[in-house]
């Protein structure tokens, strides 16, 4: 998917006309107006288990959700043409002034050569408009940790779920600015989960969440909360042929997010493991087809030369293939069962568990070989920004 089809909108003048932001300087000479002290207001409870009350959300969430403004090629928002800002969507993480959103809504260009906004501004609910810095972007969870300064703000962080156990059918709602109308909600359902989704590298992102509420350009890096008012996930990107939401969004794990926020704060970058395999995932028919040992995993077809898994030598398929089905499979090839004692059923399980590992981690892997199992040590390497095999 390119970066057109990502889930944020070019911002013509007409469309940031409604942003309430001015080119002009805060007073007459220039200075900025006297604030007083930082307000931060702890969300409230709204009741565990009490049931999905999308009002009662909006009143407690919707003030930590915030419109993102990004200026690449002009010096103001007056002077926007096409291609030179973007309007997207953030959230407070926390009474500091940082704010989470996603990478392309403060980049453009193409990895390896992304290119940062000149400025970045940041609407409050409470009309608030402030300069804000990117303290880093995560090019391959596409995110981003913003910071301005909280004095004289009323800050309302949003509370961090777990998305590791978010069930399909799961009640969530979505806030934020599509096509600029800030401060709006829609609500939908967990589609469904454990999708892969692209970012603005090779990789793809593991373990998204699919939703059909509606999700539209503007809306990314807003959250997507579950009927708790707990964040499990960043709207990321929706896919459509029409440009508009079509009921498929889809939105960065708030786990990978989490990650990606604690490394972008200390650090300023993100780095991922990398195990160097592409691999397939198996099912009845596959299995009978060609033997295999196992029916769930990850069937080994290459193997990354010179990457930790050949390394260790992890077995890919032969150079011959062999048409079943709809593709075309390499055969002899290991399958990989489990990582440091998790499960591994299909690629997908490999990708978000080597993904949530550091580089240079030392890793047991579970395969299975002419039959028999075997365990590997393997040292995972640092993740190369262009080379993408599937299963990490």
């Amino acid at each position: 998917m390119t970066r057109a089809a990502l889930a944020l909108v070019v911002a013509l003048a007409a469309l940031v006309a409604g942003c309430g932001f001015g080119g002009g300087d805060d007073s007459e000479n220039g200075a900025a107006p006297e604030r007083s002290t930082t307000r931060v207001e702890v969300i409230r409870s709204l009741g565990k288990g009490d049931g999905f009350d999308p009002q009662a959300i909006y009143k407690e969430e919707a003030p930590g959700v915030v419109t993102v403004v990004s200026l690449f090629d002009a010096d103001s928002l007056t002077d926007l043409q096409d291609s030179s800002g973007g309007v997207g969507s953030g959230f407070v993480i926390d009474g500091d002034g940082e704010i989470a959103t996603n990478a392309h809504v403060v980049t453009t260009g193409e990895v390896p050569d992304l290119r940062e906004a000149r400025k970045v501004f940041v609407e409050f609910a409470d009309g608030n408009q402030v300069e804000a810095t990117v303290r880093g972007y995560d090019p391959d969870a596409d995110v981003a940790l913003l910071k301005v300064d909280p004095t004289g703000l009323t800050l309302r962080p949003l509370p961090l779920g777990v998305s590791e156990k978010v069930a399909v059918g799961t009640p969530v709602a979505a806030i934020g600015s599509p096509f600029s109308e800030r401060q709006s909600l829609s609500v939908g359902v967990v589609s469904a989960v454990d999708r892969s989704i692209s970012g603005l590298t090779a990789f793809q992102i593991s373990g998204a969440i699919q939703t059909d509420a509606a999700i539209n350009p503007g809306n990314s890096g807003g959250p997507l909360v579950n009927p708790d008012g707990e964040v499990i996930g960043i709207n990321q990107q929706i896919k459509t042929s029409s440009g508009g939401g079509e009921g498929v969004g889809f939105a960065v794990p708030v786990d990978v997010a989490k990650r990606s926020l604690e490394q972008l704060r200390s650090e300023g970058e993100v780095s991922y493991a990398f195990l160097g395999v592409e691999t397939v995932a198996i099912y009845p028919q596959l299995r009978e087809r060609f033997d295999l040992p196992v029916g769930k995993g990850a069937w080994v077809q290459r193997v990354t030369s010179g990457g930790p898994a050949d390394d260790v030598g992890v077995r890919a398929g032969g150079d011959d293939e062999t048409t079943f089905q709809v593709r075309r499979y390499r055969t002899g090839g290991d399958v990989i069962t489990g990582i440091d004692g998790r499960p591994v059923d299909d690629p997908d399980d490999l990708s978000r568990a080597v993904g949530l590992l550091e580089p240079r981690t030392t890793v047991k892997l579970e395969v299975w070989r002419d039959g028999q199992r075997r365990e590997l040590d393997v040292k995972l390497d640092e993740r190369p920004l262009q080379e993408a095999p599937t299963g990490g």
